[in-house]
């Protein structure tokens, strides 16, 4: 982890195996982490979303996520944070997508479902340029996660398409942020034909809700 990096929040989601034991190791030899616990298994968003709150308790004013499975680099870090400090975004968002190089990396039936669930978060989210929308390499700012109730996202593999839908109502401008699809013959835990029938239910309640937040229910300036 770069050492720029003020807090290193690792989320143990009631794991089974050695990650408490390794955590704890890593903990006392580098004093940035800190440990949450959860005592029962909670998925995938809900150890975001605890990794964030955790964030905006000590006031972190950019605040990364990284999937624990070793297919985001650290090292690319910079340019997640670049387009926020620099004032071009609020939030920036890792696509394998967006280069015909890290297509290929990317298993045929895992890219066939991630391009399909791509247009339905556009449609749900109202960010047409969006692309790779499940994938949890992602920065955002200190002030926009503040306007987002943490307690309204997914807490299931769906976090990272629901948290786009949530983001746009606030108006936070999102960036694509190019980066490789890395796997070494790794198997994802994700079965895919249930997952976009559940995520495309999901994507099909934001959408109806956006529109209500933005749109129809708008609230009017007072004059």
């Amino acid at each position: 982890m770069p050492e720029f990096v003020d807090r290193i929040y690792i989320v143990n989601d009631a794991s089974s195996d050695k990650t408490p034991e390794i955590i704890s190791e890593l903990a006392r030899s580098d004093k940035r982490i800190i440990i949450i616990n959860h005592s029962t298994r909670s998925g995938a968003g809900s150890a975001s979303i605890s990794g964030l709150k955790q964030a905006l308790l000590e006031n972190i004013d950019l605040v990364a996520t990284m999937d624990g499975d070793g297919q985001m680099f650290p090292s690319l870090l910079s340019r997640f944070l670049d387009p926020i400090i620099m004032g071009k975004a609020d939030c920036s968002k890792g696509s394998r997508l967006s280069q015909l190089e890290d297509k290929r990396e990317m298993p045929t039936f895992r890219l066939f479902g991630n391009i399909m669930l791509t247009y339905l978060t556009r449609m749900a989210s109202g960010y047409w340029h969006i692309s790779d929308p499940q994938n949890g390499y992602m920065a955002i700012s200190q002030e926009t996660l503040r306007k987002i109730d943490l307690d309204n996202i997914d807490s299931g593999f769906a976090f990272e398409n629901d948290i786009l839908v949530k983001l746009n109502v606030v108006s936070a401008r999102v960036v694509n942020i190019p980066h490789p699809a890395i796997y070494r013959g790794q198997t994802s835990k994700i079965a895919y034909p249930s997952f976009i029938l559940q995520t495309s239910w999901i994507l099909l309640k934001d959408f109806a809700w956006r529109l209500s937040k933005k749109y129809l229910f708008k609230k009017q300036p007072i004059s």
